[in-house]
């Protein structure tokens, strides 16, 4: 990742000529202007006829200052941060109202606690082991998943890490309707870096960085992307930031998305944890949209998206520190990471419909099974951790005792369930790889 190049100076004497005010204000209604919120760095190679690159920006900047507002984060020199909402980042926060807050929309499987619980495990996987790669861990994500679904206790530090973020995930769901303190920060910083952190600061969980352990953001060639605020005022700060959350400050209202996207910035921006502070940093991403009431985001990923283009992400906050404390670039940024991961979630329950719609179907058409146990597993399919008893089979499909008992039996036989004791009863439950063993059995032939 390179540093980005630094705009150039907003030429406030050319406000005094009103050819040129004239000509600024007919670039703004430009798409580039009006419609893209652009950093210099990405807006200097486009090119309008008749107006240099320096004119576009200073055309963007001059429809930027109206709308700027400060928040109570303030840089190394006491300059505050700022941030606008674009027609854009507008149109993001509409369909994140939209998807991720609302039960109008949400895929059944999402809202049937029979299997919410299989896409909340698959999400907290994603987000464990997505947000830990950006982080530099390097276990395959078979490895991983394999590791959280088994229990077995994590093998090094990579492992542990995903270990340690998918923990927090849990926590953070059970924090949501409480409101945030520095001693929760805290409590999410120390599960997210436990065993993980160096030996020179292994007792750095949970507690500010020291003078002596200054961290800057860099990469392994010596550059240097990006140095934090001093330790000594990270308590203020952190101060500051709870109260941001929880909507104290500031004295306008802020969109919950852009508080949470903000709070995300912040976080990283005061760096106040030796290391962990990307990590801790989309924790609180999450606290501050489930605080909110967008409950989908318990099933949704946004590190899965982050990490396809890890470089854009570090650019997006390089961007709002090279161009006078403006947020913006940052926002526009994680709005659109935010819909993908939304419309990602959306593709692959719908993926998964269609995969079970089609198993349902050679089920039928491969004629295994009788029509009683054909419903009993579509029903199995949709409602994994339901049971059948017998008697509950024979009233809903109006046969003898010996006839449903029958069914039940031949489809433990065939792997189909499992039979357990329900106190005087037996009781049948789906095996847990059910639709694998369906499709294997599609290969062979057909009951007679």
């Amino acid at each position: 990742m390179k540093i980005p190049q630094s705009p150039p100076p907003f030429n406030f004497g050319a406000l005094k000529d009103q050819n040129k005010v004239k000509k600024l204000f007919e670039l703004t209604k430009n798409p580039l202007v009006s419609r893209h919120y652009l950093h210099w760095d990405k807006l200097r190679h486009h090119k309008i006829e008749g107006y240099t690159s320096e004119e576009l920006w200073m055309a963007a900047k001059f429809q930027r200052f109206g709308t700027l507002r400060a928040i109570p984060l303030w840089d190394k020199t006491g300059r505050p941060f700022q941030f606008c909402v674009p027609e854009r980042v507008q149109e993001n926060l509409h369909q994140i109202d939209v998807g991720g807050g609302a039960a109008v929309g949400i895929p059944e499987p999402i809202t049937n606690p029979q299997t919410k619980d299989k896409y909340l495990i698959r999400s907290l996987m994603e987000e464990a082991i997505t947000s830990s790669q950006l982080e530099g861990a390097a276990t395959t994500r078979e490895v991983a998943k394999e590791m959280i679904r088994t229990g077995r206790a994590p093998r090094d530090k990579d492992e542990q890490m995903i270990f340690n973020n998918y923990m927090t995930m849990q926590r953070i769901s059970k924090l949501k309707d409480e409101p945030l303190s520095p001693e929760m920060v805290f409590s999410i910083h120390k599960l997210v870096t436990e065993k993980t952190l160096p030996e020179n600061c292994r007792d750095g969980g949970g507690r500010f960085r020291r003078d002596d352990e200054k961290r800057v953001v860099g990469d392994d060639f010596g550059a240097i992307f990006h140095e934090p605020p001093k330790a000594e005022e990270l308590k203020q700060r952190l101060d500051a930031m709870c109260d941001f959350a929880n909507t104290k400050t500031p004295d306008y209202f802020i969109h919950p998305v852009i508080r949470a996207i903000i709070l995300h910035f912040w976080l990283a921006y005061d760096h106040p944890f030796v290391d962990g502070n990307g990590r801790t940093a989309r924790a609180l991403f999450y606290w501050t949209m489930l605080h909110n009431g967008y409950w989908l985001f318990e099933f949704i990923s946004i590190s899965t998206i982050l990490r396809k283009a890890p470089v854009r992400y570090g650019q997006s906050f390089l961007y709002t520190e090279s161009d006078d404390n403006d947020l913006t670039c940052f926002i526009v940024a994680q709005a659109r990471v935010i819909q993908r991961a939304i419309d990602e979630l959306h593709a692959y329950i719908d993926r998964k419909s269609l995969e079970l719609k089609q198993l349902e179907s050679q089920i039928q058409a491969l004629d295994f099974f009788n029509h009683r146990q054909v419903d009993l597993i579509r029903h199995a399919l949709k409602h994994p951790y339901s049971h059948y008893a017998i008697e509950s089979h024979r009233k809903s499909h109006n046969v003898v005792y010996q006839t449903a008992r029958t069914d039940l039996l031949d489809l433990q036989a065939r792997g189909i369930l499992e039979k357990q004791k329900g106190g005087k009863k037996l009781l049948f439950s789906a095996v847990n790889d059910l639709a694998e063993k369906l499709r294997k059995m599609g290969k062979g032939p057909a009951k007679k």
